[in-house]
């Protein structure tokens, strides 16, 4: 059972009380072993029964931080959470470093930080009963069913429609890029509804089982192995209204709601993504080469880059757990992010020069892992492309790119 606390707890004694409640369930994080291979993958890659193992132990340990009052608790107590400021949600994080928790997937984050909230805060009073705390405690597990092929960066684009018969809607569409969807029991969808208004707002999302009739999910390869990302086809699925998430054109609504719990979701360890800034000098060192004033010069290029995006990070923290809207700053973070991702693995590649690809069986080739998973970075959580625009619209008050259709009906969206 989450608790709910009328005064906000002195940070410190939280972490204590966090670190005390890990120290009785888990062993401390191991040293990393010298001869492990690095982890130097942006996107795993896993087989189904792998992925699977990883998801049943993240699960048993999510259950028991929920039970113990560490699952919500940046959520509001209205909501089922504790209504901690995010600083509270890091200090999770921060001890659980410590500790050798399972590793998370993308799959969990989307549950828990996403969908989960979302349920509990537009959902019905029997939506919520039903499934926010199953979603919260992982005992359900939910993907994200919004990007389409041709509308990805446009969301207000899409196309899937959902038509009401009677009691029930009825869908049709494709969605992609939706990761865990083979192992998730729901989706949080986003379905046109009202063709005949503007995009953005004839949008309704909903909660579809993933076992219904008519739905087919198929997995997407990675250049870089893994198959994580999933596109999802509905053919004439029915799901009762009794699943629509908030009121009926109020889609765009929640999906923005559900978006923003990204940077107020109750936090937890996350495995990193790719290469790091101390792990592209191990690799200099190891080649005898950092001593070398053009490398030096690169990996100090980097290095500043990596430490102002930690710093945009934490301001972006900050302004959460001040109840702030980080507004653009968390586009500059989510930009930085890529860049720094795309500058590592550049480096890695100057350095290894053949090595990457041709060296298999050397440690030095996880940097191909590195290499082909760090483009992706640049879509996932939004385009660079977007990121630019809302830095130059918003901080550099650059002139918009037209939108002539912003006010068009949907249905009229092709016709000139």
């Amino acid at each position: 059972m989450t608790k709910a606390l009328d005064v906000v707890p002195e940070l410190a004694d939280f972490q204590a009380e966090v670190r005390d409640w890990l120290a009785s369930i888990l062993p401390p994080r191991p040293a990393p072993s010298p001869d492990a291979r690095p982890d130097l993958a942006v996107f795993r890659n896993l087989s189904d029964e792998d992925e699977l193992a990883l998801l049943n132990a993240v699960r048993d340990y999510r259950r028991q931080r929920f039970d113990a009052g560490y699952g919500a608790v940046t959520l509001s107590v209205e909501h089922g959470g504790r209504g901690l400021p995010a600083s509270f949600a890091s200090a999770i994080a921060q001890a659980e470093r410590d500790f050798d928790v399972p590793p998370s997937t993308e799959l969990i984050s989307v549950t828990t930080g996403l969908v989960g909230p979302a349920v509990a805060m537009f959902g019905s009073d029997e939506q919520r009963a039903a499934y926010a705390n199953p979603l919260l405690r992982t005992d359900l597990l939910a993907c994200q069913l919004f990007s389409e092929p041709g509308a990805g960066s446009d969301l207000a684009a899409l196309s899937c429609r959902g038509v009401r018969q009677g009691d029930e809607w009825v869908f049709n569409g494709q969605k992609v890029w939706s990761s865990g969807a083979r192992f998730a029991d729901l989706g949080m969808l986003l379905a046109r509804t009202d063709p005949d208004v503007p995009k953005h707002k004839g949008i309704t999302a909903f909660l579809i089982p993933l076992d219904a009739e008519g739905v087919e999910i198929r997995p997407i390869r990675q250049m870089s192995g893994g198959a994580s990302f999933n596109e999802v086809f509905l053919h004439d699925v029915r799901v009762p209204d009794s699943m629509r998430l908030g009121e009926v054109g109020q889609g765009w609504k929640v999906a923005g709601a559900t978006l923003a719990f990204e940077r107020t979701a109750s936090g937890s360890v996350t495995r990193k993504k790719g290469g790091s800034v101390a792990e592209l000098v191990s690799l200099a060192q190891s080649l005898g080469v950092s001593d070398d004033p053009l490398v030096r010069q690169d990996i100090a290029d980097v290095y500043i880059r990596s430490e102002l995006r930690a710093a945009t990070a934490d301001r972006v923290a900050r302004a959460a757990a001040a109840g702030i809207s980080p507004g653009p700053a968390a586009s500059v973070g989510k930009l930085m992010a890529s860049d720094v991702l795309g500058k590592i693995g550049e480096i890695a590649a100057d350095l290894l020069g053949s090595n990457v690809t041709a060296n298999v069986d050397d440690d030095q080739f996880a940097w191909t892992e590195h290499l082909l998973g760090s483009p992706g970075y640049r879509l996932a959580g939004g385009t660079d492309q977007i990121q630019r625009n809302i830095i130059g619209e918003r901080v550099l008050g650059l002139p918009p790119e037209p939108r002539e259709n912003r006010d068009q009906p949907w249905s009229q969206r092709d016709k000139r």
